[in-house]
């Protein structure tokens, strides 16, 4: 095994039967009460490695920084894609996880022989798709995906914080920490916050009981 595979410490035998055109696809945003889910699918140059490829969530933010741009340059295709909020509320996060996944695949300028999902399930593609649970740490163009996808939402959020001061979002990506729950509670959502999601729902529901007490 070479020192790159070593390094990586990710299973190359998954991908070694599907001649290199593999898509890695993972998804970030399932959990948080805000902001879009963004997933991303990348085919990676077998002939290009990336050292340090892991899964995002075990990487520093500065080192997923750094990857982001080496696999934007590395890769053989990639395309990040997302479903919005409004597209949660109404498909609900699974359906619109694997909408967005779709999107992603779609939108590669390559056309992957395999799809490989981080996972349990596999989104409908035009190609053999293959589900990989904890996939991210385990396959190469997972990870890569992974990071794609966790940086560009992170970025979002970091946004987002400067538009809607006062939640925290840039801090906790707008997961339900405490410190979201009680900004929800305090100010309210904000047009970002998903309505299907029972903190939301709740805040609303909450802030229209005191509106109709009000004279």
């Amino acid at each position: 095994m070479s020192q790159a595979k070593m390094q990586m410490g990710l299973d190359f035998s998954l991908v070694a039967d599907a001649q290199d055109l593999v898509a890695g696809v993972d998804e970030v945003g399932r959990g948080p009460l805000c902001g879009a889910v963004v997933t991303a699918a990348v085919i990676l140059d077998p002939n290009r490695p990336i050292l340090g490829l892991n899964d995002s969530k075990k990487l520093t933010e500065a080192r997923r920084e750094k990857l982001y741009d080496e696999i934007c340059e590395k890769a053989l295709s990639w395309c990040i894609a997302r479903a919005e909020v409004e597209e949660i509320d109404e498909l609900n996060i699974l359906h619109a996880t694997m909408l967005a996944m779709q999107r992603a695949v779609e939108g590669l300028s390559i056309t992957p022989k395999l799809a490989m999902i981080d996972g349990n399930r596999c989104p409908k593609l035009a190609m053999p798709a293959e589900a990989v649970v904890k996939g991210d740490s385990k396959v190469p163009a997972i990870a890569a995906a992974s990071i794609l996808a966790k940086v560009s939402r992170d970025r979002e959020m970091a946004a987002f914080e400067l538009i809607y001061p006062g939640y925290g979002i840039g801090g906790h990506k707008g997961y339900p920490t405490p410190v979201h729950l009680e900004a929800l509670a305090r100010l309210g959502p904000t047009p970002i916050h998903r309505r299907s999601f029972a903190p939301v729902r709740q805040a609303y529901e909450l802030r229209e009981s005191l509106s109709k007490m009000q004279p």
